[in-house]
């Protein structure tokens, strides 16, 4: 049999579409591996779905009020139960602390706390002797004045120049006098003690609105004025940060302070019925050092 030649352009035809087949098995390998490598890949997102949103909030915030000086601000603030009774003895904290401040007068104390406190209500010893440490070494306080040196010492010295003490209710009451019908701490000379009332380190101040912090400062700042020779005064001028002397305890406003000193022989005309209301204040010096 005669052995038939195939057309002319057969062999192009051919190796033209051996090429496309190539190419296009090419292609599929390639998107198949690419496919494969982004769906390893892939990371489902969460569906964002709408929140409802409600008009009536579940809880809401309750600003500071003004301080009202018609009511009156000498009550507890509403706060954690505060343990009535101790001991009515004292343990000094044990520590000491470097000399602060410069001048001529030196006064050294100690920090005690009445026997039988729950720490916890507080925050311990050290936390209050820290408190009270950190208040009297600040230069807006008593050594602002550039006149005195104040100095924390152990209970091995033997006469402290005073004792600064966080003291129960009831020994307060004991030690202090009850003639005002309010918590309040106070400096009993006689046994060279600064009564620190736990009601009120625990629960402050009505006036300061909150600001326990500042009003501890106050009143570390304020009995300890006492055992430094210095006695009550009012508001010095409206709208002025009150003197830390001032019974900022009770209120800022002279005729409601002058109200609540009527109760009390010692404090009747300490301070003026002339209207003024000063704002809450910790220091002597509050702008600092005068030297």
């Amino acid at each position: 049999m005669a052995t038939r030649n195939p057309p002319r352009g057969y062999h192009r035809l051919g190796y033209l579409g051996l090429a496309v087949l190539v190419i296009v098995t090419a292609l599929v390998l390639i998107n198949t591996v690419l496919h494969s490598h982004s769906s390893s890949q892939a990371v489902t997102l969460p569906v964002a779905t709408a929140t409802p949103t409600t008009t009536t909030p579940v809880v809401t915030e309750l600003p500071a009020a003004p301080i009202n000086t018609k009511s009156g601000t000498a009550g507890l603030p509403a706060g954690a139960v505060v343990q009535q009774s101790g001991a009515g003895t004292w343990h000094v904290v044990p520590g000491s602390g470097p000399i602060v401040g410069k001048g001529s007068h030196v006064y050294r104390y100690q920090v005690a706390v009445e026997n039988g406190i729950d720490p916890a209500a507080y925050d311990g010893d050290e936390a209050f002797a820290a408190d009270v440490a950190a208040t009297l070494g600040d230069p807006r306080s008593w050594i602002g004045s550039g006149e005195i040196v104040l100095q924390r010492v152990s209970a091995s010295y033997p006469h402290p120049d005073f004792v600064i003490s966080l003291t129960t209710p009831d020994t307060s009451h004991t030690l202090c006098g009850i003639t005002i019908p309010y918590e309040s701490s106070c400096w009993q000379p006689s046994v060279n003690r600064v009564v620190i009332n736990l009601a009120r380190w625990v629960r402050g101040a009505l006036a300061f609105d909150g600001d326990l912090g500042l009003y501890r400062q106050y009143a570390i700042n304020h009995e300890v004025g006492h055992a430094l020779g210095n006695h009550h005064v009012g508001c010095a001028a409206n709208g002025a940060l009150a003197p830390v002397m001032m019974q900022q305890t009770f209120d800022v406003a002279d005729d409601y302070v002058f109200d609540v000193n009527q109760s009390d022989p010692t404090n009747r005309l300490a301070v003026p019925h002339d209207g003024k209301v000063c704002r809450p204040n910790a220091w002597p010096y509050p702008l600092g050092p005068t030297a």
